[in-house]
């Protein structure tokens, strides 16, 4: 048998990936499973991507790429940020990884030393954690519950903080959540960073064009911090192209160096053929992406009307990304009714998927015990009919009998 290192046998499998995998073990038996526990998009690639991606092909684009990616590209993503979000950086502070969670893993691993503590707002997207863990630092976490619309506050912020801080690490629009933190809850934020210095600041926004509130903030419009904030971004929600595995960074020059650096002892650069779809897609406009957010808050308001009409089901409105994370905790406890207890989240979400043939992932994977994450990307129909099975399954569950005294 195989010794394999402490450092793999300390992570954790994902857990949106292992609950697909149940899904679809369960539905290779017959059984019709919706799976709506992976944080994928059920629309295609806009045809223009797929056309600058086929003339990649007869264009002979097969060979290595930079590592940080083809300039071009880079300097699209630069216009982007720019024409977007009005923010000024060149193309060398871009950095083109396979997927964002690369681009994550990069920052990380750049900036953590073994016994820095990585200061992450509950509930979290399940990475984070683990990539922490990878680079040997300490996680601390401040919890948000759906009662702030699990969001932080700054007095919760400055608590969090050591002498061992940093990195601060948080996502907006939300993933598991879908919270969005607004321009003055991003200001109150920064008043705290501007008093550590020594703090930086991973700033995931990969779900910024799904976002039902307002134009997306990000926290490096503040001139103050923006030299210490890395952005993480990526192509893969936005334009529906989750398989291409395109995502990048975006920080001062030293960090984009460093995460160039790491990258070519690792990867290189990602495939030639998904950069120049990624130029394309950068180039094309928003159009595509306007028709989604607009299905996708019609979906979200569908949904929301189907989950708070469930009784015990504690549900808050998402401002974006495309999943619910409702508060199950009033579940806990009870028996199905072949006599199995519900102790967690993690029974809870298996109980759904064999009862109810519905796959969703327990929220204790994000940092939350209480809570599961229900993906709304799925259509109107697999959507009601999923509701309508979650309800059913949980409308079975029955208070534990008490044990009798002998």
């Amino acid at each position: 048998m195989a010794v394999l290192s402490e450092r793999i046998n300390n992570l954790s499998e994902s857990a949106t990936i292992k609950m697909a995998k149940l899904g679809r073990e369960l539905a290779a038996k017959g059984v019709d499973v919706i799976s709506l526990s992976l944080g994928e998009t059920d629309f295609y690639t806009p045809d223009f991507v797929k056309q600058a991606a086929k003339d990649a092909i007869d264009q002979n684009y097969s060979y290595y790429t930079p590592v940080a990616g083809y300039p071009e590209l880079r300097k699209a993503i630069a216009a982007k940020l720019k024409r977007e979000n009005n923010l000024d950086y060149t193309f060398d502070q871009v950095v083109v990884s396979t997927g964002a969670k690369q681009s994550l893993a990069n920052a990380i691993m750049c900036l953590i030393n073994p016994g820095d503590e990585v200061i992450i707002p509950t509930p979290y997207w399940v990475s984070y954690s683990e990539l922490v863990k990878l680079a040997e630092g300490e996680s601390v976490f401040i919890n948000a519950t759906i009662e702030t619309d699990f969001k932080i506050t700054p007095e919760e912020l400055e608590a969090a903080i050591t002498p061992k801080s940093k990195l601060f690490m948080f996502s907006s629009p939300n993933n598991p959540t879908g919270s969005v933190y607004t321009r003055d809850e991003l200001a109150a934020l920064v008043k705290v960073f501007e008093k550590h210095p020594e703090i930086y600041i991973i700033s995931d926004e990969i779900y910024e064009h799904i976002n039902f509130l307002d134009k997306h903030v990000s926290i490096a419009e503040f001139e103050s911090v923006k030299d210490r904030v890395i952005i993480i971004n990526g192509l893969s929600k936005a334009y529906a192209m989750t398989g291409w595995r395109i995502g990048y960074s975006v920080s001062n020059k030293e960090i984009a160096a460093a995460c160039d650096k790491l990258q070519s002892q690792i990867t290189s650069g990602t495939c030639s053929i998904t950069q120049r779809a990624g130029i394309a897609a950068y180039e094309g406009g928003l159009e595509t992406i306007k028709e989604m957010r607009e299905v996708f808050q019609c979906r979200r308001d569908l949904v929301y009307g189907l989950l708070k009409d469930i009784p015990g089901v504690k549900v808050n409105l998402p401002g974006g990304a495309f999943y619910f994370f409702p508060d199950v905790s009033s579940f806990f406890g009870k028996t199905s009714e072949d006599g199995e207890l519900i102790k967690d989240a993690d029974d809870l979400a298996l109980y759904i998927l064999n009862k109810g043939h519905v796959a969703v992932v327990s929220g204790d994977a994000f940092g939350d015990p209480n809570s599961i994450r229900i993906s709304y990307a799925a259509a109107d129909e697999k959507l009601v009919e999923a509701c309508k099975r979650i309800r059913f399954a949980l409308e079975g569950l029955k208070d534990a009998k008490p044990v009798s005294a002998v």
